[in-house]
């Protein structure tokens, strides 16, 4: 069943006191409405904002994860402490891990599985960089990408997972994608997933769009029947304009 969903990655940003204070500016602004938000912060500030958060609208996740446990593994965090500080929701393969880190979607698929057995819900992001777009390979891309992440899942496990299509070459740059062929590329996506899970699937998964958000060009997208809500980045730091954000998807949606 799909959800409508306004997601905040506040990446490396914030200290725990900056998190804290944020936190509390939009619990004020978006108590009463009705719309499932999760913010993102910075895992140093994570444990404090799920708490501060306890009993509001407003949900907590990790902005990354690695598959094991346990273990030797220097500078990594582990799905069980991420639940353990909160989190409900957990980012796997955004453009910056992708591209930055180099994680495959081997690894990316490893991740998936891991969140999901500690009973987390996923955000996996999908996207092309701009010279695949150019090339005219976006569907292949992007194609590839979810195939070997969900390769092996359950129907039932895919209720636990949200997608996020975030082209690489509008993430953080200012420059947005045009709102129709952003729906275009989600009626791609669903029939990705009717391809894997059967017919009907794809029309119940939530897609959102993540790109260059702001409360002057979300409308364009939040009006349009196959974008489920947004991932947002810089916007998200600003409670005004997350607020905002958050206003224009209730009132796009009809909630």
């Amino acid at each position: 069943m799909r959800d409508i969903i306004l997601a905040g990655n506040w990446k490396m940003h914030k200290t725990i006191k900056e998190s804290k204070e944020l936190a509390v500016c939009l619990t004020k602004k978006f108590v009463g409405l009705p719309l499932n938000v999760i913010i993102f912060p910075n895992f140093t500030a994570l444990y404090s904002i799920s708490e501060l958060l306890k009993g509001t609208n407003i949900n907590v996740g990790g902005q990354n994860v690695y598959f094991e446990n346990e273990g030797a593994f220097t500078g990594e965090i582990s799905p069980i402490m991420l639940k353990g500080a909160g989190a409900k929701y957990v980012i796997v393969g955004h453009s910056e891990r992708r591209n930055i880190f180099n994680e495959p979607d081997e690894l990316i698929k490893k991740k998936i599985r891991s969140v999901i057995e500690n009973e987390m819900e996923v955000i996996l992001c999908v996207g092309e960089k701009l010279e695949e777009r150019d090339a005219g390979r976006t569907e292949e891309v992007i194609s590839k990408e979810i195939r070997i992440a969900l390769d092996g899942i359950s129907r039932e496990v895919l209720d636990h997972i949200i997608i996020a299509y975030e082209p690489v070459w509008a993430i953080g740059t200012g420059v947005t994608a045009c709102p129709n062929e952003t729906a275009e590329i989600h009626k791609f996506i669903r029939s990705i997933l009717d391809d894997m899970f059967g017919s009907g699937v794809g029309a119940d998964m939530t897609i959102l769009y993540g790109g260059s958000i702001k409360p002057k060009n979300f409308r364009e997208f939040a009006i349009l029947d196959e974008i489920d809500g947004g991932l947002v980045g810089g916007a998200s730091l600003k409670c005004e304009d997350f607020y905002d954000i958050g206003k224009i998807l209730v009132e796009c949606k009809k909630l």
